[in-house]
């Protein structure tokens, strides 16, 4: 059972999520908050699978909200997925930096907000390459340099070359085939890059493949 946590302050969004989730077998909302202050306490209380969270709520932001549950080392299997209006979205780049997995609008169609929940869960990333990488080439430089860019000498040639891909989008198993490895291989390789770079997730590991240079955001 994927256990989601829904936060945002119009109890109309979460009441009308709850009815799609709670409908669905296998997916089970176990609770709901209306501000970021409640979503961090739920979560750690109630360790879900997955926090859908709203970026504009009040007393704590989801940002920072989501800031705290990256940082807190007894929520590591706790993702975060925000949600947004739209997609060009300054806060859902910052939401990323703070160790967000992934990221929806909110008119987002029913069977694919369900699709999404099953994949964090089972924790893979939920981003579009490209508009990720418009998102960080609208707003990466007007980001404070409020930290140090990662250190990619600390990853092998095959690791770089490995991040460089995910941030492409290509799952374990499009790596694995694109470098001619086993997908228990590429999988490794990916791990190996996220615990040298501190990266929480593979969403994290797209950032910092985009912040650090080694992939160029493409025009569009």
């Amino acid at each position: 059972m994927i256990r989601v946590v829904l936060a945002d302050d119009q109890v109309l969004v979460r009441a009308g999520f709850r009815a799609l989730l709670d409908s669905e077998d296998g997916i089970e909302v176990v609770g709901e908050a209306g501000d970021g202050d409640e979503a961090v306490t739920l979560a750690t209380g109630l360790r879900p699978d997955v926090v859908l969270m709203d970026v504009r709520m009040p007393r704590l932001d989801g940002i920072e909200a989501t800031r705290r549950i990256a940082a807190d080392q007894r929520l590591a299997a706790v993702r975060v997925v925000i949600l947004t209006t739209f997609e060009l979205d300054e806060y859902v780049f910052e939401a990323l930096r703070a160790g967000a997995s992934g990221f929806l609008v909110k008119d987002t169609d029913p069977v694919d907000l369900l699709a999404a929940v099953r994949v964090v869960a089972s924790g893979e990333a939920l981003l579009s390459p490209s508009v990720t990488g418009r998102l960080i080439r609208e707003f990466v430089d007007r980001v404070p340099g409020d930290r140090p860019l990662p250190d990619l000498e600390r990853l092998t040639e095959r690791e770089r070359e490995v991040m460089a891909l995910v941030a492409e989008g290509l799952s374990n198993a499009e790596i694995a085939e694109r470098l001619f490895l086993s997908p228990l291989t590429a999988k490794t390789h990916v791990s190996r890059a996220m615990v040298k770079l501190h990266a929480r997730d593979r969403a994290q590991l797209v950032v910092l493949a985009y912040e650090s240079g080694l992939v160029t955001p493409r025009g569009g």
